[in-house]
Parts: C-alpha cells; structure tokens; sequence
C-alpha cells in the first residue's frame, strides 16, 4: 500500500472520479492539487468542497509548472495518456496513474471487474445482485457510477468489489488484481480515443494483465477478439457462449442456461433459458457471463436463477419508458457505440422508428445498414455527428435530420402508428449536447412523458 501523507499529489481532471480521488487523497494526508481544462465557472459546484478540505485548484487550462512539482499524478478516466503536459513528465519518471489504479492499491477483499464494448452496465449490476442475494459483504461502482475510490472505506477482507470497468480506466493501471475478470465482447469503440482498434483491444485486455494462475478470466467464446485474449492470460480461463458447449464454463441446452465447473465435471442445470426476463439475445451473453463468474465467486445455482428472474433492466439499457398511443418507448442512451445500437435493434423484430447521433467516436454507421433494411421504418438525426450518419445510411433508409432530441422525439412520435417503437439508442457519445449518456437518457424520458411539450 503507497504512502500518501506528506507526498504532493496532482489530480488532474475534475469529473465524478477526480473529486472522489482527491478527497481521498486529502484524508490520507496528502498535499492535493487539481487540475481541470475548464473554467472555474464550469467547475464552480465543486471548488467550494475541494477548498474547504484544503485542496488547491486549477482552472482554465494546465500550467507545465503545476505537473512538474509533484510526486505523484492521478488522472481521471476522461483525459487522455497522450495529454502533453502528462506525456512530458512521465519522461521525466514521475508517476502517472489512474483512479481505478489508486484505488486498487487500497481496496480491501476482492475485485470481481468487468469491461466489454458493451453490456458492462447490466452485467455489473446483475453480479453485484447476485453476490447480495448470496450473503456475500459486496460494494459496486467504476464505470457504473460510483468511483471506485469512494468504495475504499467501506471495504473489508471480506468484501467483494464488483467494478464495471472501462478502456479509459484500465488503460493507466499497472497493479489492478481482480479475482475474477470478465470480458464480455470487444467491438470496434472509443477509436477517436485509442486511434484503432487493436489499441482499444489492448486496454481492454489489461483486466487481467497482473492476474496470475490463481485467478480466473471469463471471456466470449463467440466474440473472435475475447476468445483471442486467453492466448495472453497466465489466469485460469472460463468461458460463455450461446451457439455452443464450452469446456468450462456457461452455455445453453436444451432450454437451459447450464454451467460446467471443470472439462471433467458434471453439467448443472443452472435456470430455464425462458426465466431471464430482459430483452435481447445480448443480454442472453450478460447472464452467461453473470452465471460463470458468480459461480466461481461461491454463488450458488439456485441463488443465481432467483436473482436473474427478479433482475429488472439497468436504467438507460433497453429501458422501457411508456406506451403512448399504442406506440412503445425505449430508452437505450447507454448505447453509444455501433455495435450497442446494432444489439438494441436486433431486440425488437420490426416497425422501429430509430433515434441516432450526438458526438461521433470515428464510427461506421454503416454496419447498421442490413439491420436497419429489416426491422426499421425510419432514421432521426441529432447531434453533431448527424450529417456523417446521413452520408452513410443515405439511400438505405428513411432519414429525418432533427437536429435535437426533443424535435426528434417529436418527429418519431408523429410518424409511429399503433404497435410500433420508439427507441433512442443513439451509437454515439453524448458529450455535444448532453453532460452524460444518464442525462441525455432522462432527458429523453421527459419528453416522453411530457408529451404536450414537443414540437416538431
């Protein structure tokens, strides 16, 4: 465990887990500054507690000085490694870690984490609700909103910790240790980020880096980058899959989610494939996933099929909103990559009136092209990354540039006739109009519900 007090700590980034990082810090003694590109304005609901715990902070930009006279930096998930002032004293050998880093070092108990391009969310959360229902002591948090610094002090040697984890987290990590590591899919995400694929493919694979062969990874075997991972893992590998029978690990037979401890041992009938009650084959994959680690974890069967049949939909996941009119409203906000819109699509068989855009992540939209062909009447641009979207699905399908959620919402609503859906899965980030994925999903809600305030 490093030595905090006395030692000059720079957090740089002040979003959900710089200010838990930094307050943190500050209670183990440490000398903490903050750094953040936007102004004291924008970041005016927070200077008032970090200078109250005696935290200093930067505003408006990075000043060089700041990060040379430091022994320690801690970057949030948000700001990049390529950052210059990050990249030129990290040649200079000071210390540069992320939030999820920091707080491995301090957690105590287990680590159960999980990334994936998608399902990371529901996954996290079915886990952590099935550990409970198991008698486990279990925290949650990462990615999934609770940093996992604020999870510190109520941690115990016999806690498990289920963490969502993402690219960004993991791509600064040098001793995260989970128990058990899960990787439910890589699909081509966050490219504007890590410039391509096989870059984001690597930060995702650094959940196991420091895992050894006393611990366990569950990988995709339907998922050809997953399944390639195990060829780097010194863990114990276990398995999921839905178009076939694995080794070790879960599948489906017969009408049964089952599960398989080791190649040499018996089949247990873990739940009736019909019990799981989310929509989607994708979150088929989410509870295979849930089973295999949960099992490994100590959960029993039967406690897993009792957790999974009360589960309900994480919020912004295929999230049912309202029927108004006969018309169906789902909000998938959380789907801000290709491959998340694609699932979220493919859950609904026909008659789809499809909300996209917001802040392009270097996306090919037109891998939706053959779903769109199939099951949706028509396409409602938003955003920033509208006019790329409508250069690429231009003669596939009916397009409408809405320019804004709610004139969107608005236009769907009045094409939509009885028996179809609305459904906002966007395939993109929401940081040109919205403060989070959360926010554009609870913005989309009210204008459901507040039906009388849309105009088209």
């Amino acid at each position: 465990m490093m030595e905090l007090k006395g030692k000059k700590v720079l957090v740089v980034g002040l979003g959900k887990s710089g200010l838990a990082a930094a307050l943190f810090l500050r209670r183990r003694g440490a000398q903490v500054t903050v750094s953040d590109v936007r102004s004291a304005e924008a970041l005016a609901k927070d200077i008032p507690a970090l200078l109250e715990a005696g935290i200093m902070v930067e505003a408006g930009g990075h000043g060089l000085l700041t990060f040379r006279r430091q022994d320690l930096i801690v970057i949030s998930p948000g700001v990049p490694l390529d950052t210059p002032e990050l990249a030129q004293v990290k040649s200079f050998g000071l210390p540069v870690i992320g939030e999820l880093e920091l707080a491995a070092r301090f957690l105590k108990g287990k680590m159960l984490a999980v990334t994936g391009s998608n399902g990371k969310s529901t996954t996290t959360t079915l886990l952590g609700e099935i550990l409970e229902a198991a008698g486990l002591p279990t925290l949650v948090g990462g990615n999934i909103g609770v940093p996992v610094v604020a999870l510190i002090d109520q941690s115990t040697d016999e806690t498990w910790s289920v963490l969502e984890v993402s690219s960004f987290q993991l791509e600064s990590t040098e001793k995260f240790h989970p128990t058990i590591a899960v990787i439910l899919n890589i699909t081509p995400d966050h490219l504007d980020r890590h410039g391509n694929f096989e870059n984001y493919a690597r930060a995702k694979e650094r959940i196991f880096a420091a895992q050894t062969a006393e611990d366990y990874l569950v990988l995709n075997a339907d998922n050809t980058p997953a399944e390639d991972a195990a060829t780097r893992s010194a863990a114990r590998v276990y398995w999921f899959s839905v178009e076939h029978p694995v080794e070790q690990g879960a599948w489906l037979q017969q009408g049964y989610v089952v599960y398989r401890a080791a190649r040499d041992a018996a089949t247990e009938r873990v739940m009736l494939l019909g019990g799981i009650p989310l929509k989607g084959s994708h979150n088929v994959e989410n509870v295979l996933a849930a089973v295999c680690a949960a099992r490994l974890a100590g959960a029993s069967a039967d406690t897993i099929a009792k957790a999974v049949e009360n589960f309900r939909a994480v919020e912004h996941r295929l999230e049912y909103v309202a029927t108004l009119n006969g018309v169906e409203y789902y909000n998938d906000s959380k789907a801000t990559n290709v491959d998340a819109t694609a699932k979220a699509i493919a859950s609904f068989s026909s008659g789809i009136h499809l909300i996209l855009g917001g802040k392009d992540k270097n996306s090919d939209y037109r891998q939706l092209s053959d779903l769109l062909r199939e099951r949706v009447c028509a396409v409602y641009t938003i955003g920033s990354a509208a006019a790329k979207i409508e250069s690429h699905l231009r003669g596939v399908i009916s397009i409408h540039s809405c320019g804004t959620l709610d004139k969107a919402v608005a236009a769907a609503a009045l094409a939509a006739r009885p028996g179809e859906i609305v459904l906002l899965a966007p395939a993109c980030s929401s940081f040109d109009q919205f403060e989070s994925y959360e926010h554009r999903g609870r913005v989309f809600k009210e204008l459901v519900n507040e039906s009388g305030s849309w105009k088209v």
